[in-house]
């Protein structure tokens, strides 16, 4: 089993099917996205750090949030955008180097389970050397072994269950709380500002949600591959992108402080 387990050390991944003329506006288009990604949570981290004013829990929590934001999206979009100018049969990964691009993929969704997730399927040994898949996460990793592995798909079926019933749960307590609140309180000006900040809320959280999902549900079913790949994706560059907007600019302290230094600038400016 060591002999096999070790067989294949270098993995081809297969990528992304993108026809030769699109390759380079996907290219280009990715890695705007990736920068803009960069920029935007890198600005939060920076802002919070260097403003005093901010150094509290509330803010605090979202310093954590566009770190975990750029590491999802590293996580994924540099290799990706060096393979969409590779040739699919020179799209070379280590093994190691892919276990580790499983570990901090899934890192990033679902912290609480990836250790143990990633330790069910590196102790399988691997007859495969093509990464069905443009990147590499769990499911990928253990289809590359020709063992039972019953133990990893109720263990990832199991865990997909549970953190889809508990967080669509506590989401839906949640919010019916707040509507209630909303539905007693007399304070028009107030309600609309709840109603305003929980719709965005929602509404990234639902993109999350279905972009999250979606590539582990359709791992499953072969026949839609494509989709899958492009929902992966979607996961690491849209939420990414968003969260910065919503949770960052709806929050009235980091707002003002960024509307603050562009003041600042102007005001040196016209001097």
């Amino acid at each position: 089993m060591d002999n096999l387990t070790f067989k294949y050390s270098i993995l081809l991944v297969e990528g992304l099917k993108i026809a030769p003329q699109s390759s380079q506006p996907t290219f280009i288009l990715l890695l705007i996205a990736y920068v803009v990604i960069l920029i935007f949570n890198i600005g939060i981290v920076i802002q919070i750090s260097a403003e005093k004013s901010l150094h509290e829990p509330m803010h605090i929590l979202f310093c954590h949030l566009p770190i975990n934001d750029m590491m999802g999206a590293t996580a994924l979009v540099p290799l990706l955008l060096r393979d969409i100018l590779t040739d699919p049969s020179m799209r070379y990964i280590t093994y190691v180097e892919c276990v580790f691009q499983a570990f901090f993929t899934h890192l990033y969704g679902t912290t609480s389970h990836t250790i143990l997730m990633i330790g069910l399927t590196i102790r399988l040994s691997h007859c495969r050397s093509v990464i069905q898949n443009h990147y590499c996460d769990n499911p990928s990793l253990f289809k590359l072994s020709c063992e039972n592995v019953v133990i990893n798909n109720v263990y990832g079926l199991t865990f997909t269950v549970v953190l889809l019933s508990s967080s669509i749960g506590f989401i839906a307590l949640t919010y019916l709380r707040i509507a209630m609140v909303c539905i007693k309180s007399k304070n028009k000006a107030t309600n609309s500002k709840a109603i305003k900040t929980c719709c965005t809320h929602l509404a990234v959280y639902i993109i999350l949600l279905v972009c999250g999902f979606t590539p582990i549900i359709l791992h499953r079913f072969p026949e839609y591959n494509d989709s899958r790949k492009l929902a992966s994706v979607m996961f690491h560059v849209l939420p990414p992108g968003l969260n910065p907007m919503i949770y960052g600019l709806q929050a009235k302290e980091i707002r003002q402080s960024i509307f603050k230094i562009f003041r600042n600038k102007v005001n040196t400016k016209n001097v």
